[in-house]
């Protein structure tokens, strides 16, 4: 792994579907029969996540041209991981997987409805900027008004606890009750039954049990209540299913439309997401295009490719499909999570039924017509989950390798570029080509018969437009790179970057680098030379002075040849150690960071042979690398890039976000970056903590204390004068978990600071925003990309939210995707349009890409620094380092 060296202008997280860090969970096997188990059948199911990991390198983020495989990898994070499930906690936050609002049910997702908004009076509209007018990917809903939906709940007795089951048993009534759409525990209906309550009496076909089910009237549906959306989306699901798209986990998949890239054995599913809600003044349909890779190879290729590799086949095949998300080739293609291997299990064994002991291979012949080639192969094991179990379905589901297709890419295709470049030339669409596809979409819903009477049951209609919404675009910013020499500054432009500026300028405030060391593998020495030349003559452009590092080899680039050898170095007391690597090896990496940022406070610098390679011989080439190394060395030392100009003289803006630890997942990580302006200082002084909690532990603690340890920062570093403003950009919000943030975090935050406070002869002033970049709304100006500063405020917006979208960064490639900020409290006295123009100010200060970034740069350092505490150090690093962005 190395340092990432600018990490290009998506804010980089990247997050490929279908891959789960999977643990062994065993279940108990005697004998040749599997009681208690059964084979994965159409009603079985899996789980999927999407995984969570980032890439360990201090590689320079690169520029321009050369900045398209990141651009690549955003576009494949926006299209391929749309699905992803945000429990409480998903990533390192409070609380478990629970239901609640804003959660999922079943397969349906619940819109989180959180008055944030408290006084309706306040104008949540800016002025600034150059009005426009833009597209999104939203379709009206219309209602007739007068339409009545009852609402009823529904009980069993003896109680159901499988959906299917009580879909089956529902499904009887249906010639008493009309059409409905029904949820598991409620009932929708526009037929006004006779009696309250009223009882229908059912049969089970398969176990020919009576059931009696009792329908209770709850009330009507009014068109804007929290219910009209859980019936809208229902609905919506039903005409959905009018299209034979394959339901996959909780989206629907077009296999008919699939992408087959052979060279690589992988099949693209296309697919869309669609949720639908009250926004401003109109009820409206978010659809957005979503994709699912499949690969073409079964888990018995994988298994007779670890046949034929050296050491334990039994290991390497473990190690390669545990955890996977696999699909079942026959019936309904369910999903399911692969938890074990049972080598003891085949085919040929046999499991009880109702008619007495079966074998897998004659099951499968006789439901399915499907003859099972190899009766001695190992059998796959899925654990259900807690409530299928109460239903009724088996702990252990056992899956033949050959039927089972694995989702989703690993981390080693990950890796390989030209294979995700071919899946993002086709996942990455243009706002050209995605509007096609909407519009294609919504006539699919209008032409289909079995779709359209749907809709025309429920008295609903889709608009067949998109809808387009008023937007602003805001002036470019000015970029500062000295404190004194105004003539040092360069407008950041329509595109809102400013790499080549340090052709022509200097860096704003520079560190001398005068104690340092590289250390090198043996064979790479003249790699290191020529690199050393060319980041000397980089840094000296920049006013940065690099004197000559003193080289140390080593024999090979084990973990424990590098930890041997920065022991010695980091008792010389080192400004910073560059360390040369020649792969990705994550164990290295967190050897040297752990070293470096717990057992030592050295800043250090990884770098791959690979990155400071001159292409073709031309050792010229390497200039732009070198640039980008000197901007993050120099950070890393404590110096300052640029700075764009501060509206507010005594203000501490911070950022917050979690993750979780790769190694042990009932642990996370919390990490909080304050950037700090007072005393006249023209530039940003920082600040950084990090602490680990439990997984399920409340973080609303954790979080107001280290927004005390911020202060006292500030005050130490500005004469105990504390801050006029706070601002807060809390990330790492998962769907379910608003709620909370809003009613415990942003009170203990202002209870530790109306304390801190206390003493001093005025109230602080906090403003609390949650940033959330993993939405589903995408804009479009022209049929193309709107530029870097466009603020979206009405329309698509929440009424019970004081919200905006910003598109901050700009792509080249693809579709950009704007960031949603909620601002849930601000006693800043600043209005809407401030607040809004700060908040672009402050992606500016990003310094890992020379140019606007997603999100505010607080919020991607803390993103950073909680990945290396969660995936590489696996606890919080030294406080000697909290002063300087060693991080990046």
């Amino acid at each position: 792994m190395a340092d990432n060296p600018q990490e290009g202008s998506s804010g980089g997280r990247i997050r490929a579907r279908g891959y789960v860090g999977g643990s062994s969970s065993r279940g108990g096997y005697n004998g040749g029969s599997s009681r208690g188990a059964w084979p994965g059948s159409d009603n079985g199911g899996g789980s999927y996540r999407g995984d969570h990991r980032q890439k360990p390198y201090d590689r320079p983020e690169q520029s321009s041209p050369s900045i398209a495989v990141k651009e690549e990898m955003s576009a494949l994070e926006s299209d391929i991981k749309k699905e992803r499930t945000y429990d409480r906690g998903e990533r390192g936050g409070r609380g478990g997987s629970r239901g609640g609002r804003g959660g999922l049910r079943g397969n349906r997702y619940l819109p989180e409805i959180v008055q944030t908004r408290n006084d309706m009076s306040v104008v949540k509209q800016g002025n600034s900027g150059r009005p426009i007018m833009l597209q999104t990917n939203y379709f009206r809903v219309l209602k007739k008004e007068d339409e009545r939906i009852f609402h009823y709940r529904v009980d069993f007795s003896p109680s159901v606890e499988a959906n299917r089951k009580m879909r089956a048993l529902i499904f009887q009534i249906k010639p008493s009750i009309g059409g409905y759409v029904f949820d598991g525990t409620q009932l929708f209906t526009r037929t006004k039954l006779e009696k309250d309550p009223m009882e229908f009496t059912t049969r089970d076909k398969m176990t020919e049990e009576d059931h009696i089910i009792t329908l209770r009237y709850v009330g009507d549906v009014t068109g804007t209540d929290e219910k009209a959306f859980v019936v809208f989306n229902l609905i919506n699901r039903h005409a959905m299913a009018g299209l034979k798209l394959q339901l996959i986990g909780r989206s629907f998949f077009d296999p008919e439309a699939k992408v087959s890239i052979r060279q690589y054995g992988i099949d693209l599913y296309p697919g869309y997401l669609t949720s639908i809600r009250q926004h401003e003044q109109d009820v409206l349909m978010c659809a957005e295009l979503t994709h699912r890779v499949m690969r073409t190879d079964t888990c018995y290729s994988l298994f007779e490719h670890c046949m034929n590799q050296r050491g334990n086949f039994k290991d390497n095949y473990k190690r390669m499909v545990l955890g996977t998300i696999v699909m079942s080739t026959y019936g309904k293609n369910n999903t399911y999570t692969v938890s074990d291997v049972e080598f003891d299990v085949n085919p040929e064994s046999s499991f009880e039924t109702k008619k007495g002991p079966i074998t897998f291979m004659q099951y499968f012949k006789e439901k399915y017509n499907i003859t099972i080639r190899d009766p001695r192969q190992p059998m796959l094991v899925s654990r259900s989950k807690a409530r299928d179990i109460r239903a009724g379905q088996p702990e252990l589901i056992y899956l033949i390798p050959e039927l089972s297709r694995i989702t989703g890419i690993t981390d080693d295709m990950r890796r390989d570029f030209h294979l995700m470049r071919a899946i993002a030339d086709h996942t990455r669409l243009n706002p050209d080509k995605r509007i096609q596809r909407l519009e294609t979409f919504n006539r699919r819903l209008q032409q289909s018969k079995d779709s359209s009477d749907v809709f025309k049951f429920w008295k609903t209609e889709l608009d067949r437009r998109l809808v387009e919404v008023p937007a602003r675009v805001l002036p470019p910013e000015t970029v500062f790179f000295h404190p004194e020499q105004d003539q040092c500054k360069v407008l950041a432009g329509e595109m809102a970057e400013w790499q080549m500026a340090f052709r022509n300028n200097p860096m704003y405030l520079t560190v001398a680098l005068t104690n340092w060391y590289v250390v090198v593998p043996g064979g790479s020495e003249r790699l290191i030379v020529d690199f050393m030349s060319c980041l000397k003559q980089a840094a000296s452009q920049m006013y940065f002075q690099i004197d000559e590092p003193r080289r140390v080899s080593i024999p090979n680039d084990s973990p424990v040849v590098y930890v041997e050898q920065l022991s010695q170095i980091v008792q010389r007391d080192p400004q910073l150690i560059m360390c040369l690597v020649t792969n990705d090896k994550a164990d290295r990496y967190s050897a040297i960071k752990k070293k470096c940022c717990v057992d030592r406070a050295v800043p250090t610098q990884v770098l791959k042979t690979r990155t400071i390679t001159p292409k073709g011989g031309n050792v010229r080439t390497l200039m732009s690398v070198a640039t980008k190394v000197a901007i993050q060395m120099n950070c890393k030392l404590g110096g300052i890039p640029w700075v764009i100009k501060s509206p507010l003289a005594s203000v501490m803006v911070i950022g917050y976000d979690v993750c979780k630890d790769s190694k042990d997942r009932s642990k996370g990580y919390g990490a909080l970056v304050a950037s700090m302006y007072g005393g006249g200082v023209k530039h940003p002084k920082y600040y950084s903590t990090v602490n680990q909690h439990a997984y399920g532990e409340e973080l609303s603690n954790y979080l107001a204390l280290n927004v005390i340890k911020a202060i006292r920062a500030y005050q130490s570093s500005f004469g105990n004068i504390l801050p006029q403003r706070i601002v807060i950009y809390r990330d790492g919000v998962g769907e379910g978990e608003l709620g909370y943030v809003h009613e415990h975090e942003v009170g203990a935050v202002k209870e530790k600071l109306e304390a801190a406070y206390k003493a001093h002869e005025f109230q602080s002033k906090l403003t609390f925003f949650v940033v959330n970049k993993r939405i589903n709304t995408r804009l479009f100006h022209d049929r193309r990309n709107p530029t870097p500063g466009t603020i979206v405020d009405d329309v698509i917006t929440l009424p019970e939210r004081n919200d905006f979208y910003l598109v901050s960064q700009s792509v080249r490639q693809g579709t950009v995707s704007p960031t949603s900020y909620n601002i849930l409290k601000d006693e800043s006295g600043l209005s809407a349009d401030r607040l809004q123009l700060y908040t672009f100010k402050q992606t500016h200060m990003y310094y890992n890409w020379s140019g606007t970034v997603g999100v505010p740069a607080v919020c991607q350092y803390a993103h950073k620094l909680a990945a290396l505490a969660g995936q590489y150090l696996h606890q919080a690093p030294s406080t000697w380092l909290e002063k300087k962005l060693y991080f990046l």
